[in-house]
């Protein structure tokens, strides 16, 4: 097959209607980190024992058509013994990898940061794609303050990101790019607009120069949302508005594919900010939700380590994922959250 129409088909499986992508690529040490804030110690069996529980949770395959993983998860096993991506690809779930070896302090520009993991990349890549990987995540993250982020280190960023996507279009796997614009901090959603549209010309710019295929990449961004501490919290009016005036100004219609990651808004929060701007009608590309935390969160928290609370925590995962596929569907109302009793 025609290297780009294999990936034009993992795209369109990635983005079929009313399914979405879970983000379940936390590190080890922010695993360990998430399981000890429910009172779970951070082990190997217990790592193994929540992913399982994400993973083979029943149902997830109507609402989910693929899964971001962690190194140590796609070379994992379910608890009954079969390889994590085996068992979610014998349900059609698609499997994905994040590939970055994370963020590192850049001392010339105090506060910000890049990412690492270019060398030895392209070998990761012919492995994780023997593994099942079909598509790869890349995170770069961008905080806002009064100095914060400057063009220099978006630009090198970008051309980080840009060669991440080449060595994975040369490797057969859809890259997906995630510059993260960080919603901590008090700044206005005027503010995060004009940094999101920076950041995401400045990149799309770079990835051009580079000649990275826009027809085969997904972009994974972030929602124009205010700071988390800033008093004046935004409507999901206000998100939808922010958030697709600045795409039309920044993304390229020949890109197919957006999926929003939720950034630390609350569960219900995000389902609601993907529902309204989904019901601003098409689009020049597709979208939906790649969440981590707005999905997980409830699960850890029913779970707690706890054999007895499985199903529940389980039902929890197939809740959130049903409320944010109906909102990509254009099809959520509040109203639907009280069918779950948890």
């Amino acid at each position: 097959m025609n290297p780009h129409a294999q990936l034009e088909e993992y795209i369109a499986h990635l983005m079929q209607a009313g399914k979405g992508i879970l983000a379940a690529d936390e590190s080890t040490q922010s695993m360990n980190a998430r399981l000890e804030a429910v009172s779970v110690g951070g082990t190997d069996l217990s790592r193994q024992t929540y992913r399982d529980l994400l993973l083979t949770a029943p149902g997830i395959e109507e609402y989910m058509s693929g899964v971001i993983m962690f190194d140590e998860t796609i070379k994992g096993n379910t608890l009954s013994g079969v390889p994590f991506a085996d068992s979610l690809i014998s349900r059609g779930v698609m499997s994905g990898i994040k590939v970055d070896k994370g963020l590192i302090d850049v001392v010339e520009f105090p506060d910000e940061k890049v990412t690492e993991g270019l060398d030895g990349l392209s070998d990761r890549m012919d492995e994780y794609e023997g593994m099942g990987a079909r598509f790869a995540k890349w995170r770069a993250a961008f905080a806002i303050s009064e100095t914060t982020p400057s063009d220099a280190m978006i630009r090198m960023n970008s051309a980080i990101l840009a060669r991440y996507a080449s060595i994975c279009q040369m490797n057969g796997i859809v890259p997906m790019i995630e510059p993260e614009v960080l919603m901590h901090g008090s700044h206005s959603i005027s503010q995060s607009e004009e940094v999101t549209t920076r950041v995401l010309q400045i990149l799309f710019t770079t990835l051009r120069e580079y000649r990275v295929d826009l027809r085969n990449v997904i972009l994974k961004t972030s929602m124009v949302i205010a700071g988390d501490s800033n008093v004046e919290q935004t409507t999901p009016q206000g998100v939808a508005d922010a958030t697709l005036r600045t795409l039309h100004l920044s993304v390229p219609h020949e890109v197919p594919a957006i999926v929003y990651l939720s950034g630390g808004q609350s569960p219900v929060r995000a389902t609601e900010n993907l529902q309204e701007i989904q019901s601003r009608g098409g689009q020049p590309w597709k979208m939906t939700f790649s969440y981590s935390r707005a999905l997980e969160e409830p699960v850890l928290a029913i779970w707690q380590g706890k054999e007895e609370n499985k199903s529940k925590a389980q039902a929890a995962l197939l809740h959130r994922l049903k409320m944010n596929s109906l909102a990509q569907l254009n099809q959520y109302a509040k109203e639907a959250e009280a069918e779950w009793k948890g």
